[in-house]
C-alpha cells in the first residue's frame, strides 16, 4: 500500500516545552525549599490542630501528609490537638447540653468521660494511624493502654468580673510537661501526637484548651516554631478583607496592632498567646489558615508564606 507523499512516515513527537517548564518550576520549588529544611533540620515544630480543620478530611489528609514530609526532611514536629465539635457530637448523643464558660467547655463528670474518650481516646488513636497511614511515625500520647500522657497540670481557676471564683468543673492547665519523653520520640524519628488533657499529681484527669496545651509543649522543648491552625488566613489589618493579611509581625508591632483596634474579638487572646510564648523562648509563632491545601509546607517552606509570623523584637 503506498502513502501519500503528504503524510509522514513517523508520527511527531508531542511538544514537550509546556511539560519541560512544568518540570522546571518545581525544582524551582525544590531549591527554594532546600535551604529552609537544611535550615530547621534537627528543629521542633509544634503544630496545634483543632477546629474546622479537623471537620474537612480533605484538609485533615494534606496536613497530615505535609507533617509526614516535615519528619521525612529531618524536622521533628509534634502535634497538639483538640476535638472541639467531635466531643459535642458524642455530648448529643448522651443528651448532655454544652456549656461555655469565658470560652471554656464547662466540665462536669459526665462531659469529663466523653471528652477523655472521644478526645484522648477515638481523635488521638485516629490521627496517630493516619500519620502511618501517610507513611510517617507516630505515637499517640494519651491515658489508655500504658498511660504514656505527657501533659500535667491542675484545676484553673479563673475569676469573674467581680473577682469571684467560677467553676469551671474539670477544666485545667497545664504546669508540667514530660520533656524527655517528647525528645527520645523525636530523635527516634516519631511524631508525638497530644491530646490536650492533662492528668494531676494525683491521678485526676482535666479537659484543657487545645491553644494553651500547644503553647505550653512549645516552651516546655524550646520549639523553633508553633503554629496555630486558623480558620483564617493570619492576622489581618481589616478582619474582613483576606487581602490585608500582615506576612510578618514583631512583637511590639502586634502589640501596637491590638492597641489600634486592628487585632480584636477571638484573634487576641491567640496573639497575646503568641507574644507570651515568645517571651519564653520560642523562635516564631506562626497563624495560618489550616483549610488552605499545604499551607503547613508553603509557610515554612517557601520564602513568601501563606499566612502571618510573629518574631521577638
Amino acid at each position: 500500500m503506498s502513502v501519500a507523499h503528504d503524510e509522514p512516515l513517523v508520527a511527531p513527537l508531542p511538544r514537550r516545552k509546556p511539560v519541560l517548564q512544568d518540570a522546571i518550576k518545581k525544582a524551582d520549588v525544590l531549591i527554594e525549599a532546600m535551604g529552609w529544611i537544611r535550615r530547621f533540620r534537627d528543629k521542633i515544630t509544634v503544630i496545634k490542630l483543632g477546629g474546622s480543620v479537623m471537620e474537612d478530611s480533605e484538609a485533615l489528609r494534606h496536613l497530615l501528609v505535609d507533617i509526614v514530609f516535615m519528619e521525612t526532611v529531618g524536622m521533628r514536629p509534634i502535634l497538639v490537638h483538640g476535638g472541639g465539635a467531635a466531643i459535642t457530637r458524642a455530648m448529643a448523643e448522651a443528651h448532655i447540653e454544652p456549656r461555655f464558660i469565658q470560652g471554656r467547655r464547662y466540665t462536669d463528670a459526665d462531659t469529663l468521660a466523653i471528652v477523655e474518650r472521644v478526645l484522648a481516646g477515638e481523635v488521638n488513636e485516629a490521627l496517630a494511624a493516619r500519620i502511618e497511614e501517610y507513611g510517617g511515625r507516630a505515637m499517640p500520647l494519651n491515658f489508655s493502654g500504658m498511660n504514656n500522657n505527657v501533659l500535667f497540670g491542675e484545676q484553673l481557676q479563673l475569676q469573674d468580673s467581680r473577682g469571684a471564683l467560677v467553676d469551671l468543673g474539670a477544666v485545667g492547665q497545664v504546669t508540667r510537661v514530660d520533656r524527655e519523653t517528647l525528645d527520645n520520640l523525636s530523635y527516634a524519628g516519631q511524631v508525638p501526637v497530644i491530646p490536650s488533657m492533662c492528668e494531676t499529681e494525683d491521678g485526676e484527669r482535666l479537659n484543657v484548651n487545645a491553644d494553651t496545651a500547644a503553647t505550653a509543649v512549645a516552651q516546655a522543648v524550646g520549639a523553633e516554631k508553633l503554629v496555630f491552625l486558623s480558620d483564617v488566613n493570619g492576622v489581618r489589618r481589616d478582619k474582613n478583607d483576606a487581602k490585608s493579611l500582615i506576612h510578618s509581625l514583631n512583637a511590639s508591632a502586634a502589640q501596637q496592632l491590638i492597641v489600634d483596634k486592628h487585632i480584636e474579638a477571638g484573634m487576641i487572646p491567640k496573639v497575646e498567646a503568641c507574644l507570651e510564648t515568645l517571651r519564653k523562648g520560642v523562635g516564631k509563632i506562626h497563624i495560618i489558615d489550616g483549610r488552605l491545601r499545604h499551607s503547613l509546607l508553603l509557610e515554612i517552606y517557601t520564602n513568601q508564606g501563606v499566612g502571618t509570623e510573629i518574631v521577638g523584637d
